[in-house]
């Protein structure tokens, strides 16, 4: 009785230790992410006035992934010396012009023919 005992304390404390060490990965994991978010956000802060970022903030609400890709490019753009001012709501609104993807215009036929 005393060996299952000592197995099965053994066993918890191992699953203790585990779940201990997968916690502290999980936070470190999540302050890198956090870092890496504010160094992000400092750097577009750098490149765009105040009004480019309200925009590319809205657009992160209604299209995450957009507003992502956008971010990265620019940052790409900023740490490559591509970018010397900073660049303004309507420079921002040509440059997503070109990036998003085109709405497709489906038409529907009914009836008869084609």
């Amino acid at each position: 009785m005393e060996d299952n005992e000592l197995e099965e304390l053994r066993r918890k404390k191992l699953q203790q230790l585990q779940q201990s060490a997968e916690e502290e990965k999980a936070l470190e994991e999540a302050v890198a992410r956090e870092e890496f978010e504010r160094q992000k956000r400092m750097i577009l802060r750098a490149i765009l006035t105040s009004e480019a970022r309200n925009r590319l903030a809205r657009i992160k609400l209604a299209r995450p992934e957009v507003a992502e890709s956008i971010e990265n490019q620019l940052i790409l753009l900023a740490q490559s010396g591509k970018i010397r001012e900073k660049i303004t709501d309507e420079q921002l609104r040509i440059i997503i012009s070109k990036i998003m993807p085109k709405k497709k215009d489906f038409k529907i036929r009914r009836g008869g023919l084609y």
